[in-house]
This record gives structure tokens, C-alpha cells and sequence, in this order.
């Protein structure tokens, strides 16, 4: 008989292995979870954090143990739920794993989880000593926002559903770092959320040159953190890992010369503003003011909100 991981196991399963099952999407089943699983032997989940999140599919069936950790799901589970990785053990899909965390984290957090799954970076578990220095790993994205909404809407109700469909009006595909998501998340939230309310913009997205900037800089295209193609206006994290040396300031520099004489405007953002609610207020306003978008007036309502957010995030 088969075992059903979920919930925190999954997340901490796709944050391990950073890719798909081979032929995933032949993978992808409609199962009935088990009424009375099999015995569970700590050494079928060696690879796992304890407790192990395991789904059952009959009350009467729960087990108490140190080891594991049930999650009951009674009705029979949509294509698209599990995904076969052997030895027995099916785990939540990507898209699963999201709907299942909705129910344990905060929108905001969620929100975050979902940039991750639909990003191109993973991040660490607690206790990784192969952990890279700028703190996270890259890998293809596990899922995206499309993929999310049509497995939403296959769900019926249930714990999470709500916040889950909330969540994804403010997610992104293609994030590259666990900071650009914070930062599209701070610039795009409404005021109401501790935001800055700006429209969503394009993830490093590529960016075609004229001939003219092709031809003077010998550069066919470039891509930006974020973008907002109908205002022309980038916005580009500079981590105090990737933005050091005289070879990445020259890099840098050419970037800002091909971007300016393709009518685009640049605004960096660095890791000392994004973490200071002051600085990062202006960052916002000078967007703003490029945007030719009115920022909010002053309201203590939307500053509690933000410190809020920004506790959750940082």
C-alpha cells in the first residue's frame, strides 16, 4: 500500500530535490487515500523531517504516533494532487503542497511560498550545510500561476480555499531570488495588505533592443527584475553578493547605458532600503513619480499594515 506525504513534508520534499519526478505528468493520478494505511516504519520516510505529514482518507483510520503526523482528506482527490516517486510513496503535488500550506501560513507568507513555486530558486531547509552563499539554490520553476489557478478550480471547498485563491491574485511568475520576491511583494500589495498598490509588473522578462542599441552596444536583449512595459520603467535588486567587483560594477554600468538609451528608466533597489521602511517608502514614491501614479497620503492605518508585512517577510 501505497503512503501519501503532504503538507509541510511535501514543501520540505520539492525544496530538496528542486525538480519534477521524471515523466511527472504521467505521474499525476486520481487517487482515494487509504481508509486504514499500511504500518508505518520510520525508515520508509528516512529522507524526512519528524513528524511526517501523511493523508488518510478515513477518520476512524488515525494513528497517533511521534513519527508521523495525519492529515484526514475523506473525498477522492483531483488529477493532479499526487505525484508517484517511488518506494511506495506518493507525494502532494506542487500545486497541492500550495493549496495544503494555505491552511497553515499567513496570506502573506503564502503569497511568498507561491513565488517560490512558480520561481526559478528554492529555498533551504534548517540544518543544510550545502546551503550556497547567496542562501538559496536555483532550479526550473516547479509550477506557475496558471497551473495554480486551473488546479484551484478543480478543488472542491475545503480549509484553505479562500486564502489560496486570494493569494494568487498577487503571485508572479519567475522570480530568481527569495529578496526579488520580497520586493515585488512589497511594491505590489495593496495599501490595505502593507503594500505599495503598484500594478504587477513582468519577472525577468527579456527585453528586445532597437537596432540602434543593438548595433552601439553589441547587446541583443537584456532582462530586468521587473519591468513595466507600458510605463518603460525597470526596478532592479542589487544584492551585496552579485553587485560587487570592478568586472560587475562595468556589467552594471553597461546595463544602465543600454537600458537608458532604450528609453527606460532604472531605479535600484539595495538590500539597506528594502530592509528600512523609510527608505523603501521612497524607492516607492520615486516610482510613483515616474509612473506618474499618485502614492497614498500618509496613513497610520497603512503603516501598521507594513510593519506588519514586513516582520512576516523579514
Amino acid at each position: 500500500m501505497k503512503h501519501y506525504i503532504g503538507h509541510q513534508s511535501a514543501l520540505e520534499y520539492w525544496r530538496r530535490h528542486h525538480k519534477l519526478p521524471e515523466s511527472s505528468a504521467d505521474r499525476r493520478c486520481r487517487v482515494a487515500l487509504p481508509g486504514n494505511p499500511s504500518k508505518i516504519e520510520i525508515s520508509s520516510f528516512a529522507e524526512f523531517e519528524i513528524p511526517v505529514h501523511i493523508m488518510i482518507g478515513d477518520r476512524c483510520a488515525r494513528q497517533s504516533s511521534r513519527i508521523v503526523q495525519q492529515h484526514l482528506c475523506s473525498s477522492k482527490t483531483p488529477i493532479g494532487c499526487f505525484m508517484d516517486i517511488g518506494d511506495g510513496l506518493m507525494v502532494s503535488s506542487p500545486e497541492y503542497c500550495f493549496h495544503q500550506m494555505a491552511a497553515q501560513l499567513t496570506l502573506a507568507k503564502l503569497i511568498e511560498l507561491g513565488y517560490e513555486l512558480c520561481g526559478v530558486y528554492s529555498l533551504p531547509l534548517e540544518n543544510d550545510p550545502d546551503v550556497p552563499a547567496r542562501g538559496f539554490y536555483n532550479r526550473p520553476p516547479l509550477t506557475s500561476v496558471k497551473k495554480l489557478r486551473c488546479f484551484h478550480e478543480s478543488l472542491p471547498s475545503a480549509s484553505g480555499c479562500k486564502k489560496a485563491k486570494r493569494a494568487l491574485r498577487y503571485i508572479l511568475d519567475g522570480s530568481a531570488s527569495p529578496m526579488e520576491t520580497i520586493l515585488a511583494i512589497f511594491l505590489t500589495l495593496p495599501y490595505m495588505l502593507g503594500g505599495f498598490g503598484f500594478d504587477l509588473p513582468d519577472l525577468n522578462k527579456r527585453i528586445t533592443l532597437t537596432k540602434a542599441v543593438r548595433r552601439e552596444f553589441n547587446v541583443d536583449f537584456l532582462v530586468c527584475d521587473m519591468y513595466w512595459p507600458n510605463e518603460r520603467i525597470a526596478v532592479e535588486y542589487d544584492s551585496d553578493q552579485q553587485h560587487t567587483g570592478s568586472d560587475r560594477i562595468a556589467s552594471d554600468s553597461k546595463r544602465r547605458n543600454v537600458l537608458f538609451s532604450s528609453g527606460i528608466k532604472v531605479i535600484s533597489v539595495t538590500k539597506q532600503q528594502l530592509y528600512s521602511s523609510v527608505e523603501l517608502e521612497r524607492v516607492a514614491r520615486t516610482i510613483a513619480k515616474q509612473m506618474n501614479k499618485r502614492l497614498f497620503s500618509k496613513k497610520s492605518k497603512f503603516y501598521a499594515m507594513h510593519r506588519e508585512l514586513k516582520k512576516q517577510l523579514l
